[in-house]
């Protein structure tokens, strides 16, 4: 027998709702404010037939380029042989969240400003370039206080 290859093939789990997310949609999904330039994430919710993302856009991230009352344009880009299409999905806002793939990126935007203003008014030189985990520091493990034991296996008991 053939493969079925229609629109929704091999979304059983993608298009599910979350264990104990079932049923109505909150109503914060409705309430939040999306912008043109707004970095999001295009997530389908399985509740909500309309407005829904190809399978093929469901998890990624993309720009918010146009806002009607109900769904956001997003500019996605999706892979095609060996090179990346722009691609101009409109999705309802059910089937978007505001990314969080920035808030650490700006967060150390700010520490870093911060950080260089006071290194200014002290004078010193303050290093802002995130550095790798160093290795840990040498130590001597003494065989004095660490006693190697041996070990022995328990004696196998027959009860009768």
């Amino acid at each position: 027998m053939g493969h079925a290859a229609g629109l929704r093939a091999g979304t059983r789990y993608a298009f599910s709702r979350d264990f104990k997310k079932k049923g109505m949609i909150k109503l914060s999904t409705y309430l939040k404010q999306y912008k043109v330039g707004d970095i999001v994430d295009v997530v389908a919710n399985g509740a909500v037939q309309k407005g829904m993302p190809h399978k093929d856009f469901h998890g990624k991230t993309g720009v918010v380029y146009n806002v009607t009352k109900s769904a956001v344009g997003v500019i996605l880009y999706k892979q095609v042989g060996n090179r990346y299409i722009e691609k101009r999905v409109n999705v309802r806002i059910e089937h978007v969240n505001h990314s969080r793939s920035r808030d650490e990126f700006l967060r150390r935007v700010k520490t870093n400003a911060a950080n260089m203003k006071k290194a200014k008014e002290d004078g010193v030189h303050v290093h802002l370039k995130r550095q790798p985990v160093m290795p840990r520091e040498a130590r001597t493990v003494s065989a004095k206080e660490n006693k190697p034991e041996s070990v022995a296996p328990i004696a196998y008991e027959t009860t009768i």
